[in-house]
């Protein structure tokens, strides 16, 4: 019952809020003026509140052009694909020669998609780019069925079907192991939709190398407890009730809580900023949270098979990860260029634990595999920021383009 528990608090807390941000909005006509120190401590703090909220809508993109050699061009989204657990959408550039296609895998592990938008708006520049837009479990009806490990893997062969011949794939985080397996099982076959590159960029293909905080939590109870404690029934009132789901609210309390004391400071900084007027820092801070407390819940099946198969049981590195009852080899991958990367400060996902898809993937030539370790990232740095765009991306673009 906890999620309706859950719900029900927010609904109470929600006057509260709009309460604030009408106030707020109102703050520049009270007696002391806006422009006053006491004004702007009062704003700081209404605006505190009107924030103390999660959401569970995806936020926008907010990518409407992109700079292509050295001018900006527009950019078009639109769903190239509609299914009932995720969508495909497609970036365009306003561009006149064609360009790779590349598809970016987002984690299905309690935020939207648009966590990625960094990554997007840099692939842009050279590149037109699809991404797997994930769908909140509890906006999903319960005639929609069941949706594993086995299904994100349908779900990624389905699409590189729609994106078409000449394709490329890259993954973030946690489905890079689904990624793998998908690529294996149309090496297999041998599927012409099969992608020429294969980037997987910190995810646990092995998550016994160099263990986490995240592996050492997931290791640390046995399957039956997640059942029982953390799984819930999707409230009354949306499309998805009644559906088992691993609440978004609660991964977003996990991630918090193993960085707690950076995020309460994070809070008080934004708070000494907007008093202080300091609007361009106060935004940078709201933006990131903006996209952090936007949170979406998982499929009960997705989120214990991952517990189980990827994480407690290694299966894809042990040899025992299977789709659909096939066991899936990763050496049958013979045609598409590995490159992995790491980053050498990640505490979500350790060194060695993406390195070892080479191992796995042993019929590759040495002229198809790369390995890159970006020194002084976390694991954010790795498909975000500074270093991803100035020494990350040029790798991954000169991977793509060996191989086009």
């Amino acid at each position: 019952m906890f999620y309706q528990t859950y719900q029900f608090q927010d609904d109470l807390i929600a006057p509260m809020r709009d309460l604030a941000h009408r106030l707020q909005a109102m703050s520049s006509t009270l007696f002391w003026g806006i422009e006053s120190e006491m004004g702007r401590h009062w704003s700081a703090t209404l605006e505190m509140l009107s924030r103390f909220r999660l959401t569970h809508k995806r936020p926008d993109f907010e990518i409407s052009s992109v700079m292509v050699g050295n001018r900006q061009v527009p950019v078009t989204i639109e769903i190239a694909l509609d299914m009932p657990f995720g969508k495909l959408l497609h970036f365009s550039a306003d561009v006149d020669a064609p360009r790779p296609r590349v598809l970016v895998v987002a984690p299905l592990s309690g935020h939207f998609s648009t966590l990625l938008r960094g990554t997007v708006q840099t692939l842009l520049r050279d590149h037109e780019v699809y991404l797997t837009d994930w769908v909140n479990a509890r906006e999903v009806s319960l005639s929609a069925g069941r949706f594993g490990i086995d299904d994100y893997t349908d779900y990624l062969i389905r699409f590189l079907e729609e994106i078409g011949p000449g394709r490329h794939i890259l993954a973030v985080c946690q489905p890079c192991v689904q990624a793998l397996a998908a690529v294996a099982v149309m090496s297999e076959d041998r599927h012409p939709a099969t992608p020429r590159t294969m980037t997987l960029m910190a995810g646990p293909i092995d998550p016994r190398e160099s263990p986490t905080k995240v592996n050492e939590l997931a290791l640390g109870k046995p399957l039956s407890w997640f059942e029982t404690s953390l799984l819930s029934g999707v409230p009354l009132g949306f499309p998805g009730q009644g559906r088992r789901v691993y609440p978004g609210f609660l991964q977003l309390v996990a991630f918090m809580s193993m960085n707690m004391e950076r995020h309460q400071e994070s809070h008080r900084k934004l708070y000494r900023h907007l008093a202080k007027g300091e609007t361009a820092e106060a935004d940078k801070i709201k933006k990131f949270y903006d996209e952090y407390f936007a949170v979406l819940d998982l499929t009960a099946e997705f989120y214990i098979e991952t517990i189980d198969r990827v994480f407690q049981k290694a299966e894809l590195a042990t040899g025992d990860f299977t789709h659909h009852g096939s066991q899936v080899d990763p050496g049958q991958i013979r045609n598409t260029a590995l490159l992995t990367v790491e980053g050498g400060r990640d505490d979500i996902c350790g060194l060695g634990q993406t390195s070892s898809a080479h191992d796995l993937c042993r019929s590759l030539r040495p002229h198809l595999r790369r390995h890159h370790l970006q020194a002084n990232v976390g694991h954010y740095g790795v498909f975000s920021g500074r270093r991803w765009e100035a020494e990350i991306y040029p790798v991954v673009r000169n991977m793509i383009l060996a191989m086009e």
